[in-house]
């Protein structure tokens, strides 16, 4: 099976997205923050970071689930991308944790569409490039073992520059 067949990149707001589950870029509090976990905790509604507080926080490379609440996604899995200090601190196997975690929490809970924001890319400033290589072949690993159980893995881009790295990068890896 080529894993590539379940893998898509689009550009909107991961927010409206109507999948079983959405991954947030959190910090390591889940308390909500700026980017995309701001507006996944603004869409969701209070109940999110209700849940998030009871959960107590997450480490860098981890992941954690919580229910979508008000969002289309019926799941929201909350994980916490390295900040960039130079590639010295272990940043890539850290992000590259990220995507593990996250689709082996899909994985345990069943759910079977997934869609992913760019993490770490913005305000912790891991190079796009290199963070979207990551991203892919993590991704495409996962589903090369588990493919049978994930039906969609869709990367939402949410400006023009990282939807045209992606499918870059994802056109590359299908040669």
């Amino acid at each position: 099976m080529n894993p590539m067949r379940n893998v898509s990149v689009v550009q909107g707001d991961i927010t409206t997205f109507d999948v079983d589950a959405i991954v947030n870029a959190a910090n390591t509090s889940l308390r909500g923050g700026g980017g995309v976990d701001g507006a996944i905790h603004r869409a969701a509604g209070p109940q999110l970071l209700q849940a998030c507080e009871r959960i107590g926080g997450c480490p860098t490379g981890e992941a954690r689930i919580t229910p979508g609440f008000g969002l289309p996604a019926r799941h929201v899995v909350h994980t916490v991308g390295p900040v960039w200090g130079g590639g010295t601190r272990g940043e890539a196997d850290l992000l590259a944790s990220c995507y593990r975690t996250s689709l082996a929490l899909a994985l345990e809970h069943g759910l079977r569409t997934i869609a992913f924001p760019a993490i770490s890319t913005g305000v912790y400033r891991f190079p796009l490039e290199r963070a979207t290589r990551i991203a892919v072949r993590e991704v495409t690993a996962f589903l090369s073992t588990h493919g049978d159980a994930i039906d969609q893995v869709t990367f939402v881009a949410f400006d023009r520059e990282t939807f045209e790295t992606y499918r870059r990068v994802l056109a590359e890896e299908q040669k």
